[in-house]
């Protein structure tokens, strides 16, 4: 590849990566994608659910050809103390049609894998086993990347920097904020096989519906993080993230959690029968919005998880940002070779584009989430464990009078809760986590 050249260069077959080639393969444009594993997908991770607007958009109908597992009918939130569960639960024939509530479940070797195959078959180009040690530059202005081979190095137009929540390269080039504890969550999974009709038999579910369950409280032993479990085909997939922050804190370890929430009496019984077949661990950015670059530069752009476009509120998305971010580089990137102009002025449409979608309207609403939830952990820690208790307690059945059970249980509130701390909290939380 001594003195290739492409227009662009995209680095990571990720979701992001991917559907910025798709786009721009479909508008003629020569593009390279360069990803390190062995194939697309080999090492991506993620917990389990597929938001699929923004796919839909790029394949129509994806889910009669593409290598999704279920498409979800049932999403439960659930807190957990020692022995107790108290959820919410929603289950609608809504989601049982198309398309599907864009939320599917997945495994990533093989979905990547596959759209990565739909980016070649309209003309990107993509070389595995590669890894992209640094950016070329000419002053300001990103012109290609150095990669690991002996004749490596490619030149481009515009590069864009799909590299995941591990942006070594972005970092680098001081493109955006480094890693910390603080703004990075650990998590770790584990997929247990199992036959597909103990799977629908066991979650209530019909054919090809799916469920996706998250904990919270003691799921986590209060930490900011949730564990979960998704179905699959044949297997489930279970695990838990949290801030590195808090595992360093609470001097926890993610196997350790992830052990103890696999043996909880409200979580034991789903996996019962599990073979495990696969255990990893990923690295997701809990970055702020307000701490966000302007993840654009002279030549280059940043999407995805390398850009930290994931929303951090219940809602747990990633994967329909990364592919939004990636079609908006895409756009961005044709704008500007109709200038012949890929400064960072010719670029900044592709801020503009993000600025103006769903993505950072969203990312702006939810910007104070992870840091509400630091410094007010009586959300992630004493409230669930206190509402359990409330709820457990009031429907205890034993020879205590209702009446004298309700003063109890009001007594217990008001010893245990700051009334105005909590309707400060309230007044703050009504834009942070909802």
């Amino acid at each position: 590849m001594s003195s290739e050249r492409f227009e662009v260069v995209i680095v990571g077959a990720g979701l992001s990566g991917i559907a910025a080639a798709l786009t721009l393969a479909r508008a003629e444009v020569e593009v390279l994608v360069i990803e390190r594993g062995d194939f697309p997908g080999a090492k991506n991770l993620f917990g389990g659910i597929l938001y699929s607007g923004v796919l839909a958009e790029l394949v129509p109908n994806f889910w009669e050809e593409g290598p999704v597992e279920r498409h979800i009918v049932n999403r439960r939130w659930a807190i957990l103390n020692e022995d107790s569960q108290v959820a919410l639960d929603l289950k609608s024939a809504r989601f049982d049609t198309p398309p599907y509530n864009n939320t599917f479940t997945a495994l990533r070797s093989k979905f990547d894998r596959w759209f990565a195959e739909q980016a070649e078959q309209a003309g990107a180009f993509i070389i595995n086993e590669t890894t992209v040690e640094g950016l070329i530059l000419d002053g300001d202005r990103v012109t290609g990347v150095r990669t690991g081979r002996d004749d490596g190095d490619v030149l481009a137009d515009c590069v864009i920097l799909a590299e995941g929540a591990n942006a070594l390269l972005s970092e680098a080039a001081g493109l955006r904020q480094p890693m910390s504890p603080t703004n990075r969550v650990n998590a770790v999974k584990e997929i247990l096989a199992l036959p597909p009709e103990i799977i629908e038999d066991r979650f209530h579910l019909e054919g090809n519906q799916g469920a996706a369950i998250e904990y919270f409280g003691g799921a986590v032993k209060g930490m900011v993080g949730s564990a979960f479990i998704y179905t699959n085909r044949d297997s489930i997939s279970v695990g838990v993230g949290c801030l590195i922050d808090d595992y360093l804190r609470t001097k926890t370890a993610p196997y350790d959690l992830l052990d103890e929430f696999k043996a909880h009496p409200a979580v034991a019984p789903l996996l019962r029968g599990g073979v495990t077949v696969e255990y990893a661990t990923k690295m997701i950015p809990e970055d702020a919005y307000n701490d966000l670059s302007d993840l654009y530069a002279g030549g280059v752009m940043l999407v995805g998880d390398c850009a930290g476009l994931v929303n951090p509120s219940i809602h747990h998305e990633g994967t329909n940002l990364a592919m939004a971010s990636g079609v908006f580089a895409a756009e961005a990137f044709l704008e500007a070779r109709e200038k012949s102009d890929f400064s960072a002025a010719g670029l900044a449409s592709y801020r503009r584009r993000l600025d103006a979608s769903w993505v950072m309207k969203d990312l702006a609403h939810y910007r104070d989430t992870v840091h509400f939830l630091r410094y007010n952990r009586e959300f992630v820690d004493d409230y669930p464990r206190l509402a359990i208790e409330v709820i457990r307690d009031y429907f205890t059945i034993d020879d205590t009078p209702k009446a004298d059970v309700r003063r109890r249980l009001i007594r217990k509130v008001r010893d245990e809760v700051a009334f105005f701390r909590l309707v400060r909290q309230l007044w703050r939380a009504r834009k942070t986590l909802v």
